[in-house]
């Protein structure tokens, strides 16, 4: 369970914002709040304010607001970081719209690797054998670097929350 602090900033610059962690703290509050003229605040700027990074760059994909900031701490509870990072690719690189992806997470046709290059991805796949086997006495006659300029017209690198990945969208 990760803790996520927000904030509801008041688009009325004469009402006073609040902290909210959950859905219900957020109506609780957005009930009693008011302006300097005691008329009821009805809009908000939703703020991420603590929690961890992948959370932080899962809300600035989400476009975090006042409409959607519920479905946002839902996934941010129930997701784990791989899935996070899938919806931040596919939303940010891949156009794939919002609802594309919450509605059906599991359909995100992204290849993700965890790996700090190309060339990095390029050796994971030679041990794989994905390139067939590899004699010993080949193996250190690869040209890895070659390989990952080969790979780069299928894949892209890219860092989420201090995590370097690799990914291909089929």
């Amino acid at each position: 369970m990760t803790n996520i602090m927000l904030f509801a900033q008041p688009y009325d610059i004469s009402a006073t914002g609040f902290y909210f962690e959950t859905v219900e703290q957020y109506d609780a509050q957005a009930a009693k709040a008011v302006n300097a003229y005691g008329q009821r605040v009805e809009e908000f700027e939703i703020q991420f304010i603590d929690g961890e990074r992948i959370d932080f760059a899962l809300s600035r994909a989400w476009e975090l607001c006042q409409v959607n900031f519920a479905a946002f701490l839902e996934a941010a509870q129930s997701w784990d970081e791989e899935k996070k990072h899938l919806y931040i690719i596919a939303v940010g690189d891949c156009g794939y719209g919002h609802f594309d992806v919450v509605d059906d997470p599991d359909g995100i046709e992204i290849d993700l690797y965890s790996v700090e290059s190309l060339r990095e991805l390029a050796e994971n796949f030679v041990d794989e054998g994905l390139f067939g086997e590899v004699p010993d006495s080949l193996a250190s006659h690869i040209d890895y670097d070659s390989i990952a300029r080969d790979l780069a017209a299928d894949f892209s690198e890219t860092e989420i929350a201090g995590e370097k990945l690799v990914y291909a969208y089929r």
